[in-house]
Order: C-alpha cells, then structure tokens, then sequence
C-alpha cells in the first residue's frame, strides 16, 4: 500500500471520527423530554427563591417564548445565577427546562399562575 493510499485512509477514518465526536456533543443540547411535574417542583425550590421579583428579575415559564427558554438553556453560563446552576444535576435542569418550555408564553399550554 502506498504512502498516498495511507494517507487518504487515516484522513478518511479522522474525519469519521470528527463526525462522530461532533454528533456526540450536539446532544448535549436540553431537550423538553424531562419530567415536567419534576421540574415544576424544582424551579420553585430552586429558582424561585430569588426570582420572586426581590433579589431577582421576576420569572415563571409564561416571562419567556420557547425559543428564549433554549437560548436561555443554551447560554446558562453567561447568567448570573451560573453558579446555582451548577449545583443541580443535568437531569434537574432538563426537568426545569421542560417545565418552563411546555408552558412558556407561546406553548399551546402557557402556564397562566404560579
């Protein structure tokens, strides 16, 4: 096999495996599979303590559109609760995530009270 061949097929088998790394790390998107009722749970023990308005902006699931809930999820980094972000398993933020998303201002169930 020539040295043109090897190349070709270690360029090939790289750019599988960047694909496959690349499909791997798109899922690590929030999705609204979650449980909802969990999550409504957890955004008021969680969340709601400081977004009450007080020392927080005001917020409930209906303050946002679907698409902001994502971009929200999606940038939780940039937010000034971060850190209180990170003290909940991924799970408990993709049950928040549901919660807010399924009943967000444009969602055919948008939460109407908390």
């Amino acid at each position: 096999m020539s040295r043109k061949n090897i190349f070709w097929i270690v360029l090939c088998v790289a750019a599988l495996l960047a694909g496959t790394f690349g499909a791997a790390t798109a899922g690590s998107e929030f999705t609204n599979e979650g449980n909802g009722r969990k999550g409504k749970y957890l955004y008021r023990k969680s969340c709601r303590s400081c977004h009450d308005g007080g020392s927080a902006a005001e917020l409930s699931p209906n303050s946002q559109t679907q698409a902001q809930w994502q971009r929200t999820f999606a940038k939780y980094e940039r937010l000034e609760c971060a850190e209180e972000w990170k003290k909940l398993e991924r799970d408990d933020l993709t049950d928040i995530y549901t919660y807010l998303y399924d009943h967000a201002y444009d969602s055919p169930q948008p939460a109407t009270c908390e």
